[in-house]
C-alpha cells in the first residue's frame, strides 16, 4: 500500500486487536515477523521512534517484550488502525522502524570509524566511497532524533541515509539532528526506493531498531508493505 499525499491514513477500528506489545520497537518486530498482517496495540517503553512516529504516548505498565492476547471485551474508545511498513532483511528478520550499518547518525563522533561503502537502491548504485554511516528508516526518529524528517511508517517505500562527513563536520551536523534541520547537506547522500543493498569493505556495526545484531559485511533490505496494522 503506497500513501498519496492529501489522501487519510487509516480507518476508525472498533474491534479489538489480535494482540498487545508492551515494550520497544524491536518487540514489535519480532511479534510481526512470526505473526503478520496482525492488528496490534502497542504499548511503547520510552525509547520507542516508531511510538514518536505515530504519536503514541510511552506506557511503562508492562515488561519489556511481554506480549499478550487481548480479550474481547477489553478494547480503548474508537482508535484508529493504520497500515504499517516493516524492513525485510534477508536472513528473514524484520526490523519495523530502522537499521543502520555503522555508527548510529546521533552517535557520530570525531573517531568514528569509516569504510568504503557502496549503496544500491532499486538496482542503481546512489552512493559508492568512504562512510560512516548508512541509514535505512521505516519512521522519522532514530534513537528520539528527527533523522529523517520525510519518514512515514505506511507509505510503502524505505528512506536511505549515507553519511560521509569530515570528522571536522559531525558535531554540528549532531546538534542539527534533534530538529531535523541536517539535511539537505553536501556529505549526506538521500534517497528512496522499496529495495536497498549495501556492500561495505569491511564489517561494521549492524543495529536494528536500536539493538545491535553483531557486524555485516553486506546487507539486502526490502520493504514490506502493510506488514501490521497498528492501532493509534
Amino acid at each position: 500500500m503506497t500513501i498519496a499525499k492529501g489522501q487519510p491514513w487509516g480507518e476508525p477500528w472498533d474491534r479489538p486487536p489480535d494482540v498487545e506489545v508492551w515494550g520497544a520497537d524491536r518487540d514489535v518486530a519480532i511479534h510481526v515477523r512470526d505473526n503478520p498482517g496482525a492488528t496490534i496495540r502497542f504499548h511503547p517503553d520510552s525509547g520507542s521512534d516508531l511510538a514518536r512516529a505515530v504519536g503514541l504516548r510511552s506506557d511503562t505498565g508492562g515488561d519489556r517484550g511481554e506480549t499478550v492476547t487481548t480479550d474481547p471485551g477489553s478494547q480503548h474508545a474508537q482508535p484508529t488502525r493504520v497500515p504499517v511498513d516493516a524492513l525485510e532483511m534477508a536472513d528473514g528478520n524484520l526490523a519495523v522502524n530502522a537499521v543502520v550499518v555503522g555508527t548510529p547518525p546521533d552517535r557520530l563522533a570525531w573517531r568514528s570509524r569509516t569504510a568504503p561503502v557502496e549503496v544500491v537502491v532499486d538496482g542503481r548504485t546512489v552512493f559508492s566511497g568512504k562512510a560512516t554511516t548508512v541509514l535505512i528508516a521505516n519512521g522519522e526518529f532514530v534513537n528520539g532524533a528527527d533523522a529523517v524528517p520525510r519518514g512515514h511508517p505506511g507509505d510503502g517505500r524505505l528512506e536511505i541515509q549515507v553519511y560521509a562527513l569530515d570528522r571536522g563536520g559531525r558535531r554540528g551536523m549532531r546538534v542539527r539532528l534533534g530538529r531535523g534541520t541536517h539535511v539537505p547537506h553536501p556529505d549526506i547522500t538521500q534517497a528512496s526506493g522499496r529495495h536497498v543493498e549495501v556492500h561495505v569493505s569491511e564489517s561494521l556495526p549492524l543495529v536494528s531498531d536500536g539493538a545491535v545484531r553483531g557486524e555485516v559485511s553486506k546487507l539486502d533490505v526490502t520493504v514490506r508493505p502493510t506488514a501490521f496494522y497498528l492501532l493509534v
